[in-house]
């Protein structure tokens, strides 16, 4: 199974877009939930914590939706995760009844999670897919 994940007439696309779109959708209501809502937890920087694994599997699951390891299509989905994250921060610093507030640096976090997550899905295609590059 894993190594049609990753083949590029992968069975699993559909499926693979529909998790993208409801991940993408989990991105913008977690990071649009009013402060107040947000439970206080006592980890060090674990905002940015957040945003890399959110945007690690945003990069991962798009990713999924057309398996490729096209550097073009690579760099895509991370100057879209960015753009993602850039418009999250620009809405957290313009809807101020949220209590939140933009901070520039989770967009480097976005970026660095995205960028991890497209590490992780070319990795994962090379072992699984014998080190064949998908078209």
């Amino acid at each position: 199974m894993l190594k049609k994940i990753f083949s590029y007439d992968s069975p699993y696309k559909k499926r693979a877009r529909i998790f993208a779109i409801l991940w993408t959708l989990l991105i913008f209501i977690a990071c649009l939930l009013p402060a107040k809502d947000i439970p206080e937890v006592n980890v060090p920087f674990i905002d940015k914590w957040v945003h890399f694994i959110l945007f690690g599997g945003f990069a991962f699951l798009w990713l999924c939706t057309r398996p490729t390891r096209k550097i073009t299509f690579l760099l895509f989905i991370l100057a879209l995760g960015i753009y993602t994250g850039w418009i999250v921060e620009l809405l957290q610093g313009t809807l101020t009844s949220l209590g939140r507030s933009k901070d520039m640096m989770d967009v480097l976090a976005d970026g660095v999670g995205g960028l991890l997550g497209i590490i992780a899905f070319y990795l994962l295609s090379m072992i699984f897919s014998g080190n064949k590059q998908p078209n």
